[in-house]
């Protein structure tokens, strides 16, 4: 048997028991094979099935008789014509492959086709056996099958229903099965619509609002022009105020106060519902501006039903004003999936301290404890609430060769190393994580320790962080690069574990990772970032391309860092933001502020999302990286100190850099 075909069977049967060979040896035939002209035709087969163009799949794919992976090449072949397919077609290949991540994807596009078809018996088969079951779509044909049997599913649905714009046709068709069915009202209709019209969802608003008889045009008029319904007032019936108060939170979105006062107009024409309504959805874009005024607009939202969305921001406001009574009580209305979230356990416990200033507080300890346990930003200030400061513990017992070659010699592990290697990182991704299932902590920290000695960090941080009783902070917090980094922050006197905190968040050590909007390296630099940087510190001879190179890339990325520290007090929280957000949004939050503010409460009332949760990430981050450093115990609260609402000194035209 030849090398190449004695390494196909090896990625296509499971490794022989008991079987524990060298790892060298194992990885080598993966990487030594001179397989390029394959590697070619796969990847120029995958984008023909991305493309569903089936000719040039099928050519491909007749090239590949003999690749290494053959499940993906018969995937590849048969995506272009899934909707042609046969039921024996579907149960052929989920037969040949059975048990493999593919196979699992393959299975996600046929219950996706028996959805579309309605075809419940099948689905109901095959639903159980989709091991991942991480697919919106599918999970709304699973209640829409519930529904055509007779079964009442409106409170599942109203907890998966909750993001319009990816609802597809499954649960758009959902939601037209649950109002035929008598299980949604007109209230929940409403409800769903308002939930579009804050996530700008025009095409689901317009179905819904037919659902209920309504004019779908004037729908959306109220989401796309808000000022033609506003002009015209709102209306005599129910869904001409419903449309109208859509049509009020548009108008916010672009411009608050126009919002308020086609509110106070209509005032006296709308329900005390209504009005609520209409305030609450003033209320929160008050929120997401940080204006003085979103607290009284919460006031007069009493009353009105809240989603997810403004029930966490009103918590948020009430935070930012120190009001803990309010914000205990925001919190105890929330539904019970909000208040089991570590962030709201963590801020509801700090306001039931906050009543007994000074004392203990046997309910506040008691929440803290759910959590003190756990590695995240809540989970760091919880134990912190305890009287305890983060100590690393010893290490222990560190995994052997034999552990490691036995994740060497797993098929699936081979295969995501394979893709690794062919830039596939979506793919390697894909058959990782599917190893991952069901494996033992040691077997975590070992495969670990196999994508540490193949340079595949990303994997190293995310397969470490599942272990909960034996931890690898080296695995967890790694440090490469280190004889660049150190130099380079001892220079600038910059704390060396926030910066591998914020590269750790940033791209998890991925030397070549792209950010969708063009930010590049381990750094993430914007090309203009980096342009302007090179130009302020006076590299003359630098070219964009040079960002992927791990010296470039760092003397960069550290010394924007620098810049936008030393304008913004030395607030390693606030300069965080600014790396994410950009140093013009930053200003505007910053001058948002009446009084100084806990950094923690700063952080958590960050009106950007993914700001939000990049600063609470980096800040964590950068304390167990000073625990590891330092070998001392530290303090996640007194790294994020308080912020203060003096303007910002960051100079006007300092660019963004991600």
């Amino acid at each position: 048997m030849s090398p190449l075909a004695a390494l196909a069977q090896a990625l296509a049967t499971p490794a022989a028991a008991g079987a524990v060979p060298a790892v060298a040896p194992l990885v080598a035939p993966v990487l030594a094979a001179d397989t390029r002209s394959d590697d070619d035709a796969f990847l120029l087969l995958r984008d023909a099935a991305r493309k569903d163009d089936i000719e040039k799949a099928d050519f491909y794919a007749d090239r590949l008789t003999n690749y290494q992976i053959p499940s993906y090449v018969d995937y590849y072949r048969l995506k272009p014509r899934i909707k042609q397919l046969t039921e024996a077609q579907f149960r052929d290949y989920l037969n040949r492959y059975q048990g493999s991540a593919i196979a699992d994807r393959f299975r996600n596009d046929w219950l996706l086709e028996l959805g579309r078809k309605r075809d419940w018996v099948v689905f109901d088969e095959q639903y159980p056996q989709f091991v991942l079951d991480d697919d919106t779509q599918l999970k709304c044909y699973a209640l829409m099958s519930k529904v055509a049997k007779g079964q009442n599913v409106a409170a599942d649905a109203r907890k998966l229903l909750l993001s319009p714009p990816g609802y597809g046709e499954a649960c758009g068709s959902l939601i037209g099965a649950l109002a035929q069915s008598g299980q949604f009202d007109s209230n929940d209709l409403w409800a769903q619509i308002r939930l579009a019209g804050q996530t700008n969802a025009t095409g689901p608003a317009r179905r819904i609002a037919l659902l209920l008889g309504a004019s779908d045009a004037k729908m959306a008029q109220a989401i796309d022009l808000p000022a033609l319904v506003l002009a015209k007032g709102p209306g005599l019936s129910r869904a001409d105020h419903e449309m109208y108060l859509v049509a009020v939170a548009r108008m916010a979105k672009s411009t608050l106060k126009l919002g308020v006062v086609a509110l106070d107009k209509a005032s006296a024409k709308l329900t005390p519902q209504e009005r609520a309504i209409g305030w609450s959805s003033l209320a929160l874009q008050a929120s997401y501006a940080l204006a003085p005024e979103a607290s009284d607009y919460w006031q007069k939202a009493t009353g009105a039903p809240l989603s997810s969305e403004q029930i966490q921001w009103k918590a948020r406001i009430a935070l930012r004003e120190g009001n803990w009574p309010q914000v205990k009580s925001v919190i105890q209305s929330m539904p019970q999936a909000l208040r089991d979230d570590p962030t709201w356990i963590y801020w509801l416990a700090r306001a039931l301290q906050a009543e007994t200033p000074g004392r203990p507080n046997a309910q506040a300890e008691s929440l803290y404890r759910t959590i003190a346990d756990q590695s995240n930003f809540y989970g760091l200030l919880s134990n912190e609430e305890l009287g305890n400061h983060l100590i690393l513990p010893p290490p222990g017992k560190p995994v052997s060769p034999t552990e490691i070659a036995a994740m060497a010699a797993n098929p699936g592990l081979q295969r995501a190393l394979k893709f690794f290697n062919m830039r596939l990182r979506f793919e390697g991704t894909r058959e990782w994580n599917w190893e991952l299932r069901g494996m033992t902590e040691r077997q975590y920290l070992a495969a670990a320790e196999f994508a540490r000695q193949n340079n595949i960090l990303d994997r190293m941080v995310n397969t470490s962080d599942r272990t909960r009783l034996e931890i690898d902070y080296t695995q967890r917090y790694p440090t490469p690069h280190d004889d660049v980094m150190h130099p380079a922050t001892q220079m600038l006197g910059l704390d060396k574990a926030w910066v591998y905190g914020l590269i750790r968040q940033e791209s998890r050590f991925i030397m070549d990772a792209q950010s969708h909007v063009g930010a590049s390296g381990l750094m993430q630099v914007m090309p203009s970032t980096a342009r302007y940087v090179a130009k302020k510190i006076g590299l003359t001879d630098f070219v964009v391309e040079a960002l992927s190179d791990v010296r470039t890339n760092v003397m960069l990325g550290t010394n924007y860092l620098n810049m936008v520290l030393g304008g913004l007090d030395g607030s390693q929280v606030l300069a965080s933001a600014a790396y994410n957000a950009g140093p013009g949004r930053l200003r505007i939050w910053r001058a948002a502020m009446t009084g100084p503010l806990e950094g923690a409460v700063f952080a958590e009332t960050i009106p950007y999302s993914e700001t939000r949760g990049y600063v609470k990430n980096v800040m964590s981050n950068a304390t167990y990286y000073a625990a590891l450093f330092e070998k001392s115990p530290q303090s996640l609260k007194s790294r994020l100190g308080t912020v203060g609402p003096k303007n910002s000194a960051i100079s006007a035209d300092l660019p963004a850099s991600n």
